[in-house]
């Protein structure tokens, strides 16, 4: 590998705790509906798949129901209200944001979370250093865990692939980095799937706490 030029994140369940904020939404949303509440884990543990899956765990539908659409619209509704109230940094991401910037690392974000959320997040948390390059899967081609985002990324932050390695929370966020030829983190700390399991993803490494990124940064890539 060449040195190391960039670290690129996946942004929910990686760089930022968004869980509380999913957890009040879908909560208010059902107990506005009557019906039983879902446990703060499991929808934790949902957050990475996105809102239909969210919609599916609350109100046992799937993304064909004719409910499904209109339920997802008004938990997206209310999510744009509440996304920043209770999202913060996971610990140790702000040190290591700090120890990038000392050794001349920019950073960046691929996600798919929809441009609108993440900027109004970002632009809420105001997260110093700031990131050289954000993309949502509306700015390529294909989503992850098409590699598109991550040769964007590349492309912005002026890096090769062998030059940059990607960190996130989902088996499509290693594919991704996989895809793109790119080094990978498993963030094992973050929204996991039931069941899942994080060393099927073959990452090159895993990390099962965010402190524990700059560690293996440090020892492998610099």
């Amino acid at each position: 590998m060449q040195k190391l030029k960039a670290v690129f994140f996946d942004l929910d369940g990686t760089l930022i705790d968004t869980a509380a904020d999913f957890i009040f939404v879908l909560n208010t949303m059902l107990k506005e509906d009557g019906l039983d509440l879902v446990s703060a884990d499991l929808i934790r543990n949902t957050v990475s798949d996105g809102s239909r899956a969210l919609i599916k765990l609350g109100y046992g539908i799937d993304h064909k129901h004719p409910e499904s659409a209109p339920l997802r619209q008004r938990l997206l509704d209310l999510y744009e209200i509440h996304l920043a109230s209770k999202s913060v940094l996971f610990p140790g991401i702000q040190q290591l944001l700090q120890e990038l910037e000392k050794h001349q690392i920019v950073w960046g974000i691929a996600t798919n979370k929809p441009k609108l959320y993440t900027d109004l997040l970002l632009q809420q948390l105001a997260i110093s250093p700031a990131p050289v390059v954000v993309l949502s899967p509306e700015q390529v081609a294909q989503a992850k865990p098409a590699p598109d985002s991550l040769l964007a990324a590349c492309n912005a932050a002026n890096c090769q692939i062998d030059e940059a390695i990607y960190i996130g929370d989902h088996r499509r966020d290693i594919e991704c980095g996989q895809n793109a030829g790119m080094r990978t983190i498993a963030a094992a700390y973050g929204y996991i799937s039931p069941g899942e399991q994080v060393s099927d993803w073959q990452a090159d490494f895993t990390a099962a706490t965010p402190q524990q990124l700059w560690p293996i940064i440090k020892q492998n890539f610099i």
